[in-house]
C-alpha cells in the first residue's frame, strides 16, 4: 500500500529527470572549474553519457544509486508497493547498463560511473570532494578502461 495519493505519487515521478540532474551539474562544475572541458548527453557516443571528454576519450556516467541499483546502498530499495512493476523496471536499467558497458569496451572509450551516494559525500566534505577528483584526473591520463566510484 503506497502511503501517497496516486495524484502526489504521480507529481513526485514527473519530478525526477533523466537529464541535468542536480549530482550531473554538481561534477561537471567540478570538472570545469579544473579546466576540463566536455560535452553533455553525446549522442555519437553508446549511453549518450551524462559527460564527455572527447580529447580523454572517457564517457562519465553519473548513475542515480535507486535506479541503477548501487549494489549494497542504501538508497538503492525496493519500493514496498508494485513490487514487480519495480522490479522489471530495474532489470531492464541493470541490464541496458551491462549493454552500453560492452558497447563502449568494444568502442575502447573509456567509462567513469560516479554513483549517487559518491556525490552525497563529496558534497558533505571537501576532503573526500578533493579525493574523487584527484581519482578522476588520474584515471583520465591512464590507459585504463573502466573506473567505478
Amino acid at each position: 500500500m503506497d502511503i501517497k495519493s496516486p495524484e502526489e505519487r504521480s507529481k513526485n515521478m514527473a519530478a525526477i529527470h533523466s537529464k541535468n540532474t542536480k549530482p550531473e551539474i554538481y561534477l561537471r562544475k567540478l570538472l570545469f572549474a579544473k579546466g576540463y572541458r566536455y560535452g553533455v548527453n553525446s549522442k555519437s557516443v553508446p549511453g549518450h553519457p551524462d559527460i564527455y571528454m572527447k580529447k580523454y576519450n572517457t564517457a562519465i556516467f553519473v548513475h542515480g544509486c535507486f535506479w541503477h541499483r548501487h549494489e549494497g546502498c542504501k538508497y538503492a530499495y525496493i519500493p514496498k508497493s508494485r513490487v514487480e512493476f519495480w522490479q522489471k523496471k530495474f532489470d531492464v536499467n541493470v541490464k541496458r547498463d551491462e549493454i552500453v558497458r560492452k558497447e563502449l569496451i568494444d568502442k575502447k572509450v573509456k567509462m567513469v560511473i560516479v554513483w549517487e551516494c559518491t556525490i552525497k559525500k563529496m558534497k558533505k566534505n571537501k576532503q573526500t570532494e578533493q579525493e574523487i577528483i584527484a581519482l578522476i584526473e588520474k584515471f583520465l591520463f591512464s590507459s585504463d578502461g573502466e573506473l567505478v566510484i
